[in-house]
């Protein structure tokens, strides 16, 4: 959780940044404490974020919102895609030792005739 610190500069967020952040509260499943994390901040300030932005109180430009949200799709889909490349080498892996397994079990079997 985002804690004071006094080494620590403080940020200057944009609307632009507040409303993306606020809308990636608005996923299914997705807790404000956990979007918090992800983005470094207090879940309360994410939290007052929110409620400026049900009050109408935080308006950003479409445009550059749509900017982020497409770099941090490309970056999940990068994630997924380097997620989706491992779990295909250890499927192949395992293709490997079963096989092996199976010649194991074979030579065992031929063994005790």
């Amino acid at each position: 959780m985002g804690t004071y610190r006094p080494d620590k500069p403080t940020r200057r967020f944009s609307n632009e940044y507040k409303v993306t952040a606020v809308r990636m509260t608005f996923k299914p499943h997705a807790l404000i404490k956990d979007v918090a994390n992800s983005l470094d901040i207090h879940p309360f300030m994410l939290s007052r974020w929110r409620k400026e932005y049900f009050e109408g109180k935080l308006v950003a430009d479409e445009r550059k919102i749509s900017k982020q949200l497409n770099r941090i799709s490309r970056e999940k889909e990068l994630t997924e895609s380097q997620r989706i490349k491992k779990l295909e080498a250890q499927v192949a892996e395992l293709k490997k030792e079963n096989d092996f397994l199976k010649k194991w079990e074979k030579f065992l079997a031929e063994q005790r005739r």
